[in-house]
């Protein structure tokens, strides 16, 4: 992709493609991370119905999330669509940092991006700073995986899971619209139940995993109001490690996951994006357009903010990491994760433990319990 650049600090790389400001790919201990969708870099991204689809990869960040519902503006808005320019960036054997600045506003909002990796963890660090403007405005993050062969997914404690009033596409397995406080119980389009706790789809029903190919689903988690740090911890089979997204909830009161999985056959989708998780951190009332984000709707009416009010004199941070650790032998699920000053304790679900090199003071909330 013209114009990226890599940032490396210790055995940490991420390539970051200014044209869309996505950090397109993330390498830790010589393993790929994120998702990078198939027709990237090929003929078919000509297929695509906006840049952000047709470079999509990696981690990007949307405002406003999802579809506007504004005619001039692309789907996750202008921060995923348009160029960003790199203001700085430093590398040193212990540090490396780069900072980006999008080239336009967003209702009158500076948005700026800073990327730091530190040698010795297997973190990519991120902020972004959302300045000034009028109006209201939602935002998230965008990461993906792919899950080969599976994966456990553990969060941090959530009040409940929501879809929203319409599915994604006709293809999709969860039903719509729904709710339950029980995500290993979450109401299935053939009414029944599945735990979204397993990508592919577990039912809860049964003691056997669903193949679940062909479709695309979609579901909000709201997080609970004690939490200090959010996180969700993804245990993926094949790729024998655990790739983990951390937020503030203060800031970011929701977690949405979107399950994507063969169930967009038109191009350049074409029936082969399969076995791919977004999990996507953010303010906002799920799918809803912008609109309704600041209306009364299923979201707030869990007592969180959906959405942010834009002022000359406001700045709202957002921050966010992504680290990956190797599956210690035996363990199937992250149960619980802890911050602890300089290191996360990760718990299994079977109580086993273990610390990970990590600056826990980059989410000024967090603190360990």
């Amino acid at each position: 992709m013209s114009g990226s650049m890599t940032l490396s600090a210790g055995d940490v790389s991420v390539r970051f493609n200014p044209l869309v400001g996505a950090i397109s790919a993330v390498h830790m201990a010589g393993q790929s991370i994120l998702h990078q969708a198939h027709w990237v870099g090929t003929a078919l991204a000509d297929c695509a119905d906006a840049p952000v689809d047709a470079h999509l990869s990696g981690d990007f960040f949307c405002a406003p999330f999802g579809g506007s519902g504004l005619s001039d503006i692309p789907p996750h808005g202008w921060p995923a669509n348009t160029p960003w320019s790199i203001t700085h960036t430093s590398e040193t054997p212990q540090a490396a940092q780069l900072s980006a600045k999008l080239q336009r506003d967003v209702f009158g909002a500076r948005l700026t991006k800073t990327v730091q990796l530190i040698s010795g963890h297997s973190a990519v660090y991120q902020t972004h700073h959302i300045s000034g403007g009028q109006g209201h405005l939602t935002f998230a993050h965008h990461p993906m995986v792919h899950v080969a062969q599976g994966c456990h997914i553990g969060f941090s404690r959530k009040l409940c899971a929501i879809t929203p009033d319409n599915p994604l596409e006709p293809q999709h397995r969860l039903a719509y619209p729904a709710r339950s406080t029980d995500l290993a119980r979450f109401p299935s389009k053939d009414g029944g139940n599945v735990d979204l706790h397993h990508y592919p789809f577990q039912d809860a029903d049964e003691v056997t995993a669903q193949k679940a190919q062909g479709h695309e689903d979609f579901v909000t988690l709201v997080e609970a109001p004690e939490a200090a740090i959010g996180w969700t911890a993804v245990t993926r089979r094949a790729e024998k490690d655990i790739v983990i997204f951390l937020k503030d909830p203060k800031v970011a009161p929701v977690t949405m996951l979107w399950h994507s999985n063969g169930g967009r056959a038109y191009a350049p989708w074409n029936g082969q994006h399969k076995s791919v998780l977004g999990v996507e951190d953010g303010c906002c009332a799920g799918a809803s357009t912008l609109a309704d984000a600041a209306k009364d709707n299923a979201i707030a009416r869990e007592n969180i903010a959906t959405h942010i009010h834009l002022a000359p004199t406001k700045t709202t941070v957002m921050r966010h990491a992504i680290l990956r650790v190797a599956r210690p032998e035996h363990w199937q699920s992250v149960a619980d994760i802890v911050p602890s000053g300089d290191s996360l304790r990760l718990i299994s679900g079977d109580g086993a433990q273990l610390d990970v090199a990590f600056d826990c003071g980059f989410f000024p909330h967090s603190s360990s319990r």
